[in-house]
């Protein structure tokens, strides 16, 4: 039975040696074919490993938000060996095209084995004392002020009526942006945790009330970031 590997990466620069599992080496070392969110992401990252592999001999197929997924399913059919899907950053299939493939995997009947890695998703939510038996990612807010501003009075809204955990993003380079619009329009005791850089070392998990956060804003500017809201 054909197999589809589902290959956690880094999420910050030279650490693969601290968060890799053995069996992400191993793996990647016996497969020849790749769907991956960006080329060259995906060649750098398997390059890093440095497992003797010639890249150029490697088959990869990009998998992004802009890929036909009819495109997709033709490639997975014609597939004669195992395969490995590679997303961007973390995990594939959380926040990831990758689960596009991974829905079509199902379909053909092939094995699907995600293998343990980082998710910069869940690492917040265990790093930020909230609620973690129920919560929800809703992945980028809207760009326009006014809607982002509503959305993130309704996430305080349902936060504070379920007692449920509600987590987003950012564009890193507007991450700054979004921190002010909430500082700005969210209660003062609402409770934020802000996660950025995690597992670099200059990694920040720190969750404090939107009052204190006030009094001492990081700068998030182009750095990757979870926000949490309780």
């Amino acid at each position: 039975m054909m197999t589809i590997f589902l290959i956690p990466t880094i999420l910050a620069p030279d650490t693969q040696n601290s968060v890799l599992s053995p069996q992400i080496i191993e793996v990647v070392t016996n497969l020849n074919t790749f769907f991956v969110e960006d080329l060259r992401t995906a060649r750098r990252f398997i390059s890093s490993l440095k497992l003797g592999k010639v890249i150029d001999d490697l088959t990869f197929y990009e998998l992004n938000k802009d890929t036909p997924q009819e495109q997709t399913l033709a490639q997975l059919k014609k597939l004669n060996a195992d395969a490995g899907i590679i997303s961007e950053a973390g995990c594939p299939g959380i926040a990831d095209p990758g689960a596009v493939a991974v829905g079509f995997a199902h379909q053909l009947g092939y094995k699907v084995r995600p293998l343990v890695g980082p998710s910069s998703i869940l690492l917040a939510l265990m790093a930020s004392g909230f609620n973690g038996q129920s919560f929800t990612f809703h992945g980028y807010l809207p760009i326009d002020k006014a809607t982002k501003i509503k959305s993130l009075k309704n996430l305080e809204q349902t936060a504070k009526t379920k007692q449920q955990t509600q987590i987003f993003m950012e564009t890193p380079y507007r991450n700054n942006q979004l921190l002010e619009d909430a500082l700005q329009n969210l209660h003062p005791e609402t409770m934020l945790c802000i996660a950025a850089d995690i597992t670099a070392e200059d990694e920040l998990i720190k969750t404090l009330s939107v009052r204190e956060w006030k009094k001492q804003k990081p700068d998030l500017h182009k750095k990757p970031a979870i926000f949490l809201l309780l």
